[in-house]
């Protein structure tokens, strides 16, 4: 349901890099030749997903903490911070990216998951439908015939919902189908679908999105070069660039969204998730904002 079975079947396959990195030290004062040496990438090309090899001594202490190292085979959801390439369209390599452990790798769970689309699937129903009570409907009120004497049923009104051009009995109104959702819970559907998707290694951070030109055939082949890849979502941090928008507009299996309007339902139904270190950064601090109660 919701691809969350192939989530659930590639979780314990995932190879990626998870350690654990103190505050203290931020993503600019890694050495980046440290990850060309140890790090490599594995065979899903430009995606987020990093192998873990033995250090041989080469990982420097000051990135280390008491925290054990997390090995490849391990079950996610342990919090753990990860370290993930930046590249753009064209395939190149723009560093290193520290991902927030409370946001990218926390436990699984379809129930959050199944509470939030339901949610998402319920306020957006515009709820206009609309049936006519026998007051609202257009006739006379005059008694057809008389009561007795005819051989027929008795009627008052031709407006019942037994005639032709009558009422409609208990149809529906207009109405909200919005049902309640904790804000918390909200949240959590949010980095768990977040987390899904990176442990697939099917999260890819950009620098950014910029394109030379609006032509659709840029992107078609941007994104023939992504592996295993059929339906892309595109999440900037900002205001979405006039020449992306006109590049992707006559492409069905390629959408835009800002960071603001990232959420759970759009990231289920695109099978690879596409975010600029911009918009990495703002859902980044979006979760760590206190919610208002």
């Amino acid at each position: 349901m919701w691809n969350l079975t192939r989530v659930t079947l590639n979780l314990r396959q995932s190879r990626r890099l998870s350690f654990a990195i103190p505050p203290s030290i931020s993503a600019t004062q890694i050495d980046p030749s440290f990850f060309k040496r140890v790090l490599p990438l594995t065979a899903c090309k430009n995606f987020s997903t990093l192998e873990t090899q033995e250090s041989g001594g080469l990982i420097p202490s000051e990135l280390l903490t008491n925290k054990t190292i997390l090995r490849p085979d391990r079950d996610i959801g342990k919090y753990a911070d990860l370290v993930t390439r930046v590249t753009n369209f064209h395939g190149e390599d723009k560093g290193f990216m520290v991902l927030a452990g409370d946001v990218f790798d926390v436990p699984i769970r379809k129930d959050i998951i199944h509470r939030v689309v339901r949610w998402q699937l319920a306020k957006r129903q515009q709820g206009t439908h609309s049936t006519k009570t026998i007051s609202e409907v257009s006739g006379t009120g005059k008694k057809p015939y008389r009561q007795k004497g005819t051989g027929r049923a008795r009627h008052g009104t031709l407006r019942g919902a037994q005639f032709r051009h009558g009422a409609t009995m208990h149809g529906p109104k207009p109405r909200s189908h919005a049902i309640k959702l904790q804000k918390k819970v909200r949240r959590l559907g949010l980095k768990i679908a977040l987390s899904a998707r990176t442990a697939e290694g099917k999260l890819i951070v950009f620098e950014d999105l910029a394109v030379p030109s609006h032509k659709t055939k840029n992107i078609v082949n941007y994104v023939a070069q992504m592996e295993n890849t059929k339906k892309v979502l595109l999440v900037d941090g900002g205001p979405i660039d006039d020449k992306l928008k006109l590049a992707t507009r006559n492409l069905h299996y390629v959408n835009l969204l800002p960071s603001i309007g990232l959420n759970v339902y759009s990231i289920l139904l695109h099978d690879t998730l596409v975010m600029t270190q911009d918009a990495v950064s703002r859902i980044v601090e979006r979760m760590h904002t206190a919610i208002n109660r």
